[in-house]
């Protein structure tokens, strides 16, 4: 127990929430014996796998779980979103999410808020105690408030992200070496503020574990080359949930979660090339970018299975017209869900409309259509143009709409039939912050 708490008073109880962004729960659970950190919460409170939102893609499940809505809520769909009544695209950072956070509502409620490398919120923001942003962050000296943190985070050498570009060398010792770097300064930080007990809501998230599956996951269920290093990179994780675990004061409740699952890539899937090829999609002479798509064009993708129709009235240069906006969308999904990869196999699972999975104030931009891909099939886009549909690349892992996980350190806690969505509620409901029930998509767990 640490100083802090023992001044407290009745400030109400706390969360501390850890992400391990893209872990899989079946992965964690075949390995309890090893992970022995986690599999103590999983007996001692509940443990799951819990489904991600659409599409699974960090950029839009971050924003999602911490505020508990769709993106339709939120207004971020992915790594690159289009512009309203334009071609122009741009990424989004923490300014563009439209819905309240969760440190929002704490920090609302009188109370205080540590938010650590939690992907999409650059530039940090300042009504709460302290934050560093983190992916999409240009660098610690930027992305952290106060200066009081900026400062201990340079000090030990902080790192927003693992260099991602080691992953894509042939011998992967280097990146290895990388991810363990940067997850040991990110467990240096946490470690330093949870135990100095100041917050009501502690929330970081580490990254890394995404890099390290993207890289090394088919070695993982493949057995190959660097099977032993991936699983003791998640040693190492599952020793510093347990550590940080053991820093908690009593009226802490420790949550863990991941934001989307993972599984073995078998094919990346170039969406705009398979449009291209069967006459959905044209450009003009020189193509890089969606601007550079030719009048005819009926349909354009962005990642991750993201499928536009190029609409009049929404689209500067649109082809396809309103009055046959649905007959034309049926067309392009029922040819969606005919694709098949090299093997054989769909690609698809399912094909889901705009109004199966978005709703909210800010759906303008949402995709008409989301291929949500079987496993082995990663979706992609780019508008420069590739050799084929189907291809490899560096990376031997995707991310997955299931099998995400969550871990609740409280036996009340019921994880079944749950999503991204309830996660935000939950820790409300758990730190006693009331909400509207109806400003969420999900529902509490406890």
């Amino acid at each position: 127990m640490g100083l802090f708490d023992k001044l407290r008073g009745d400030e109400g109880p706390r969360v501390a929430f850890i992400g391990i962004d893209g872990v899989p729960f079946s992965f964690l659970a075949e390995h309890f014996d090893e992970f022995e950190n986690l599999a103590a919460i999983a007996e001692s409170g509940s443990a799951g796998a819990i489904d991600s939102i659409v599409p699974p893609e960090s950029s839009a499940c971050w924003p999602s779980l911490t505020t508990g809505v769709n993106p339709g809520e939120t207004g971020v769909y992915g790594f690159q979103d289009r512009e309203i009544g334009s071609y122009d695209t741009y990424v989004p950072m923490g300014r563009d999410v439209q819905a309240d956070r969760l440190w929002d509502r704490v920090s609302e409620d009188g109370r205080d808020a540590t938010v650590m490398n939690v992907p999409v919120t650059f530039p940090p923001q300042r009504n709460v105690q302290r934050m560093v942003s983190g992916f999409l962050s240009p660098g610690v000296d930027k992305a952290a408030n106060p200066e009081e943190l900026r400062d201990y985070l340079e000090g030990i050498d902080y790192r927003i992200d693992v260099n991602a570009k080691l992953g894509h060398d042939e011998d992967k010792t280097a990146f290895i070496e990388d991810a363990h770097e940067t997850l040991d300064r990110r467990y240096e930080a946490f470690s330093h503020y949870v135990e100095q007990d100041d917050w009501d809501l502690f929330f970081g998230v580490f990254m890394t574990t995404d890099r390290v599956n993207h890289f090394l996951f088919k070695d993982y269920e493949h057995d190959g080359e660097y099977r032993e290093e991936f699983m003791e990179f998640y040693r190492k994780v599952d020793e510093y949930i347990g550590r940080l675990r053991d820093k908690l004061a009593d009226d802490v409740t420790l949550v863990v979660a991941s934001d989307h699952g993972f599984t073995t890539l078998d094919y990346e899937v170039h969406c705009n090339e398979w449009l291209e090829q069967n006459g959905w999609l044209s450009y003009e002479e020189d193509h890089e970018e969606l601007d550079d798509i030719a009048e005819e064009t009926r349909a354009y993708s962005l990642i991750p299975g993201r499928f536009y129709l190029n609409l009049e009235g929404r689209e500067p240069r649109g082809s396809v017209p309103e009055a046959e906006y649905e007959e034309v969308r049926a067309e392009l999904k029922a040819d969606l869900e005919a694709m098949e990869g090299p093997d054989g196999n769909p690609v698809a699972d399912r094909v889901v409309t705009k109004e199966d999975v978005f709703r909210g104030d800010h759906d303008e931009i949402a995709p008409d259509l989301v291929v949500i891909p079987n496993h082995g099939f990663d979706l992609k886009s780019g508008f420069k143009g590739s050799e084929s549909v189907f291809g490899t690349g560096p990376r031997n892992g995707m991310h997955s709409f299931d099998n995400a996980c969550l871990f609740v350190d409280d036996d009340d806690a019921r994880i079944d039939d749950v999503d991204l969505f309830d996660i935000a509620p939950t820790i409300l409901d758990l730190m006693d912050v009331e909400f509207e029930r109806s400003s969420v998509d999900g529902s509490s767990l406890v």
